[in-house]
């Protein structure tokens, strides 16, 4: 378990959190923290200490620009690899970055609902 794991993992919380009708637990196994919007998951945070990442939606062209551009972020664990990234902790990966692919995430998934699901405007 590392400081820069648990602020990475504490920001996406608060960022995801702070978002309108937001939901979280744990639906598929206790060591995954869940947040959904509308029923549709935007974010995944991964309770392992020896594996601190957040897993977050992303546009194909976004994804491999993060994994290109960050030895630290790499395609999604577990999910669809060209629309999921994980984000773990180190060089360049800051509050403001993890807050934005949170929001982007987020954006996504509500991209995809029908207008009557969607939450208000943020």
């Amino acid at each position: 378990m590392s400081a820069a794991g648990d602020r990475l993992q504490d920001t996406a919380r608060q960022a995801a959190l702070a978002l309108p009708d937001v939901s979280h637990g744990y639906p598929f196994t206790p060591g995954l923290d869940v947040y959904k919007v509308a029923g549709k998951v935007f974010l995944i945070v991964t309770d392992d200490p020896d594996e601190q990442i957040i897993t977050v939606k992303c546009e194909p062209e976004h994804a491999r620009a993060h994994v290109h551009g960050y030895a630290s972020i790499t395609p999604g664990r577990y999910l669809d690899k060209r629309h999921w990234i994980s984000l773990g902790p180190g060089p360049g990966i800051t509050e403001r970055l993890v807050t934005d692919a949170v929001e982007a995430s987020y954006d996504l998934a509500v991209e995809r609902l029908p207008p009557r699901d969607r939450p208000a405007a943020r």
